[in-house]
């Protein structure tokens, strides 16, 4: 199984669409509750290369099967250095290796722009997430409980970093 990465295309839209479209749907991976149109996701991931922020895609076989980006962790002006990443694989795919695929790239992407530390934010039930980005060298740092609620219950937010030196 090759994996190739590329930076995203308009092209990808409706695939990266229907990942997170399924993870809002199944999952407490995103607290949204309504699924995304394709014209709100299209201008999420638009806006973040605006930014000069990197949205990638792991493709196999021409078929988008993961991806990953970070933008800013918060709006003021001093955290220009942090950054708050995602990586996102089509269920299908699970267990294959994509996402330390993606992560590694998003590391050295974030090391090459000069930023300094990564964030990541986990539901608390998502322990698969957690171990994943300990084996990162990412750490928790923080959990803000019952920051949100979905599928009826309240949910509690892991705030995990990584110093990117």
């Amino acid at each position: 199984m090759k994996i190739k990465l590329r930076d995203y295309q308009t092209e990808d839209t409706q695939e990266i669409l229907d990942i997170i479209n399924y993870n809002i749907l199944n999952s407490t991976a995103l607290y949204d509750y309504k699924i995304r149109s394709y014209e709100q996701q299209k201008t999420i991931l638009e806006e973040k290369i605006t930014k000069n922020f990197p949205v990638i895609i792991a493709e196999l076989d021409g078929v988008v099967v993961g991806f990953g980006m970070y933008s800013e962790f918060r709006f003021r002006e001093a955290y220009k250095f942090t950054v708050e990443h995602s990586v996102y694989v089509n269920g299908e795919y699970h267990g294959k290796g994509i996402g330390k695929i993606l992560l590694q790239e998003l590391i050295k992407l974030a090391k090459k722009q000069g930023l300094h530390t990564m964030i990541a934010v986990i539901d608390s039930e998502n322990q698969s997430s957690i171990e994943f980005h300990e084996k990162f060298g990412f750490k928790t740092v923080g959990i803000i409980k019952e920051s949100g609620f979905k599928f009826n219950r309240w949910l509690h937010s892991v705030f995990m970093q990584l110093i990117l030196e």
